[in-house]
């Protein structure tokens, strides 16, 4: 199977993306986590974007605040799926800076876009990309949308029984 790859900008984005990388361990997805910072190391980012794909990755999830030009940089670049969350960092504009440099990408360069701080989409979004060539992750992604389905028939069983 292959593996997907969890950047960010910086070590303060990780409290959030620990949540993709979470989420794609629970379905026994290889991840690889690291920091590539959009504008402090701009030829890291050239480098991991350009050969990720040659490196084993089927996925990349790239998260960032502020400015937020680390998934749209990778995308440029990289042929492979990029999903981009946008974090609300302390350098940010209450989180919208990092949506709209994310979802605004120009025609031809497309980051499927998570919810703001929506890590767990993205790990979620990335298992469901290689489950549409792998039987086995399909499967396991089905499983994961029965037990949402039964959780949410159990609390409403819980909120009519409590009369």
């Amino acid at each position: 199977m292959k593996k997907v790859a969890v950047i960010m900008g910086s070590t303060s984005d990780l409290p959030v993306m620990q949540d993709a990388v979470d989420v794609l361990k629970g379905f026994d997805v290889e991840v690889d986590v690291d920091i590539v910072s959009a504008h402090r190391t701009p030829e890291k980012l050239f480098d991991f974007s350009k050969n990720a794909h040659k490196n084993g990755y089927a996925v990349i999830i790239a998260g960032a605040g502020g400015a937020a030009h680390l998934p749209g940089m990778v995308a440029s670049l990289s042929p492979l799926p990029v999903i981009g969350v946008p974090v609300k960092s302390s350098n940010s504009i209450d989180g919208w800076d990092s949506v709209l440099s994310i979802l605004q990408m120009p025609g031809g360069v497309p980051v499927a876009t998570v919810a703001l701080n929506g890590a767990k989409n993205a790990g979620i979004l990335a298992a469901q990309i290689l489950g549409s060539a792998d039987q086995c992750m399909l499967d396991k992604i089905e499983v994961y949308k029965q037990g949402l389905k039964e959780k949410v028939i159990k609390g409403a069983e819980e909120v009519r029984n409590k009369k």
